[in-house]
């Protein structure tokens, strides 16, 4: 379908969409096979400016929207969406500062995230707490004109190969969810250790680590907000950042349909191809009809989001759930036509 974008939005789609078949189809089964970080790509991403999509020109970004960053996530996922986990997280890392940083804040972290030097992370989720912020467990006390921190965060995607960190944090415990902060860390603050990469079913290729905050020193200037502040800041850097998960998942469905028609056309049976097989027909045809139900869900709430509604929540939320199901589905019958070779 013609989704009527323009000629900018065109242009960084095709550049994303080449970096996808040129560096990253070649070394992806490498990649996920060897668990292996990809430095070289995140390189070649930094080079093309793609770090800084939705980063303001101000900071040294290309200043985009919701919309622009899906389509890149989209066709980065295509590939592997080990890579584009990688990419997004970054940007997921980033969200808190863009939206609640002050200006010294933003001038001293985002112009390094948007020319891709540095890597950013989002550090919410623990053992007993994920989007149930009144169940975390990590604290932050004041102590003079410093922050410190304890506790642990888990499954953090770039732990440990990213610099910045936006942490939320219980400041007072009495107020429960009211009661947590949001900070800024660096990986090279004392205290911030990290726990093993973690062996994972897919999506191998992006790293996955504990993060441990033990007497970990921040000055307080690193605090996003006010003190409370934390909850709200964590909902609407989950509410922006939704949609980049939709996108990884219809980009993902993509790839997967791709593949599907290719095997189906090479691969004979019975003197035929089969892709002549109405089993087949009707299978490839549902997977094709979702995903683009997926992605005209998905770019609508984007643009719904560029235009700069006071609450999107509810559509942020559709967009991530509709595409993932979609891609839980596809993947799912690409490898039943792939049969034998899509358990192998």
């Amino acid at each position: 379908m013609d989704y009527l974008l323009t000629e900018e939005q065109q242009m960084l789609q095709e550049l994303a969409t080449q970096i996808a078949e040129e560096r990253i189809k070649p070394v992806r089964a490498e990649l996920d096979e060897e668990e292996r970080f990809p430095t070289e790509i995140v390189q070649d991403l930094a080079q093309a400016d793609l770090f800084g999509v939705i980063i303001p020109e101000a900071y040294g970004g290309l200043g985009l929207g919701c919309l622009e960053n899906c389509l890149v996530l989209e066709a980065l996922s295509q590939a592997c969406v080990g890579v584009a986990t990688t990419y997004a997280a970054s940007f997921l890392g980033a969200y808190p500062i863009l939206l609640f940083g002050s200006e010294a804040q933003k001038g001293q972290y985002l112009p390094e995230l948007a020319r891709g030097d540095k890597l950013a992370a989002f550090a919410l989720t623990e053992s007993q707490a994920g989007s149930d912020a009144g169940g975390i467990q990590t604290v932050a006390v004041k102590d003079g004109d410093a922050y410190v921190l304890n506790g642990t965060k888990q499954w953090i995607t770039n732990a440990g190969e990213a610099e910045t960190y936006t942490v939320i944090a219980i400041t007072d415990r009495a107020k429960g969810a009211r009661g947590a902060s949001a900070f800024i860390v660096e990986s090279s603050d004392p205290g911030l250790s990290f726990g093993k990469k973690e062996k994972k079913m897919g999506i191998r290729s992006s790293a996955t680590r504990e993060i441990i905050f033990q007497n970990c020193r921040i000055p307080a200037n690193r605090r996003l907000g006010k003190e409370g502040q934390g909850f709200i800041i964590a909902l609407k850097t989950l509410d922006y950042s939704r949609p980049g998960v939709g996108a990884l998942a219809v980009g993902l469905a993509q790839g997967a349909l791709e593949e599907s028609v290719h095997f189906a056309r090479q691969r004979h049976q019975f003197g035929t191809s089969i892709i002549s097989f109405q089993a087949i027909q009707h299978m490839l045809a549902d997977m094709a009809t979702e995903i683009e139900a997926a992605r005209a869900l998905l770019y609508a709430v984007a643009r719904y989001i560029d235009s700069q509604p006071k609450d999107f929540t509810k559509q942020s939320a559709m967009a991530k759930l509709f595409p993932t199901d979609v891609a839980m589905r596809v993947t799912t019958d690409a490898v039943q036509i792939l049969a034998g070779h899509g358990y192998m």
